[in-house]
């Protein structure tokens, strides 16, 4: 897996190369692999998710503060809140494949650590942290920037799909219902495929690794779909 997503790879990605290439490697291990490799003291990625999350949620705050200007104290939390949530960071490191650059050990390698949220979005914050100690504020900043605050409207339409779909379809007194058509692989690693469909009409499909997940991304799909489909009409 590493030969084919080297590191360097990555460091193009994301625009920017490591002065200290062995921060890049810590913020991309896992403790499960470091545990594996005590003999060579490798240093997992949690010290420096401690600090990325810090930093992130300090220039999230800023963003926000001048970008809207009269939304009170509030909804600045609320909306700060979702967008540096698991789930919003790990959109982010999907677009960035980040997981294809981890090192796991055996363990988390076999039960889909890869593609776990918890674990792709704790690493999203530490590269913010490698980048903080390798460049300074204004590099790490630049990145989140780039990464993190954009696309928001897109981001948060993913994030509230299963809301947005309902207030869409009780406009139009119709009924929702969230199939689960089939579960594959082991027990530990389960792909859950979700068959979405209103009135009588199967609308869209999602995959996860959670029925709950599943559900969103068919919920997401719908709602780009009904967004035409019912404007044009209108």
């Amino acid at each position: 897996m590493k030969e084919k997503y080297p590191d360097g790879l990555l460091e193009e990605r994301i625009g920017y190369s490591f002065r200290n290439k062995a921060l890049l490697r810590q913020a991309l291990t896992h403790s499960s692999y470091a545990n594996e490799r005590r003999i060579n003291k490798c240093e997992d990625y949690e010290r420096l998710e401690f600090l990325g999350d810090a930093i992130l949620e300090m220039v999230s705050s800023d963003f926000l503060f001048h970008e809207h200007p009269d939304m009170p104290e509030g909804q600045l939390t609320k909306t700060r809140a979702s967008m540096v949530c698991e789930q919003s960071l790990a959109i982010c490191a999907r677009d960035l494949e980040l997981g294809k650059f981890l090192y796991l050990g055996k363990g988390e390698e076999m039960t889909g650590g890869r593609e776990r949220d918890s674990i792709i979005a704790d690493v999203c914050e530490a590269l913010i942290g490698a980048i903080y100690i390798d460049g300074g504020l204004e590099k790490a900043k630049a990145h989140i920037h780039k990464f993190i605050l954009s696309d928001l409207e897109n981001k948060q339409l993913f994030l509230d799909s299963k809301t947005i779909l309902q207030e869409m379809v009780q406009k139009r007194a119709a009924e929702i219902f969230y199939k689960l058509v089939q579960e594959t692989g082991p027990e530990h690693n389960k792909i859950f495929e979700v068959e979405l469909w209103i009135d009588g009409n199967k609308i869209s499909e999602g995959k996860d690794r959670s029925k709950k997940s599943a559900e969103q991304r068919a919920a997401y799909e719908a709602v780009c779909i009904l967004k035409n489909r019912w404007e044009d009409e209108k």
